[in-house]
């Protein structure tokens, strides 16, 4: 069964997270530097088949717009480009990165390992993809 990816996606960087083949756990991937990003997706996508791409959406707290919206519907443009056959869905990315933090605290994580924004970023990912998944009823 292919993997549906999910991207948290970063002016500087780029959380990725994948589930496994059966569709059942999110998993935090890597942290791509975004000038990487599209050659990254393409690379991944020729060794592993991708079901879905899930890509978060910032949003306000009003639910508006907010800087780095324009930048990420860009890029989902770019994606639907270049992966036409693969289809993209959105998921409202609001507190992911709150989350992200407070999940490595409660996992224990040193504050060395909190302060590396990649780590962040990937973790952040994976609350989308999950997100995704719950939404799908999967």
């Amino acid at each position: 069964m292919p993997r549906i990816l999910a991207i948290d996606y970063g002016l500087k960087r780029t959380g990725i997270a994948v589930t496994d083949n059966l569709q059942i756990i999110a998993t935090a991937l890597t942290t791509v530097p975004t000038s990487e990003l599209m050659a990254f997706l393409k690379k991944y996508t020729t060794e592993e088949q991708v079901e879905a791409f899930v890509l978060g959406l910032p949003t306000s707290l009003q639910g508006g717009d907010t800087d780095a919206t324009p930048h990420v519907r860009g890029f989902a443009h770019a994606l639907q480009k270049e992966f036409s056959e693969i289809p993209l869905h959105w998921i409202d990315e609001r507190f992911t990165s709150k989350l992200a933090l407070d999940a490595m605290i409660r996992s224990g994580s040193s504050k060395k390992d909190r302060r590396e924004k990649g780590n962040i970023d990937k973790i952040s990912a994976t609350i989308i993809l999950q997100s995704f998944m719950e939404s799908q009823g999967i």
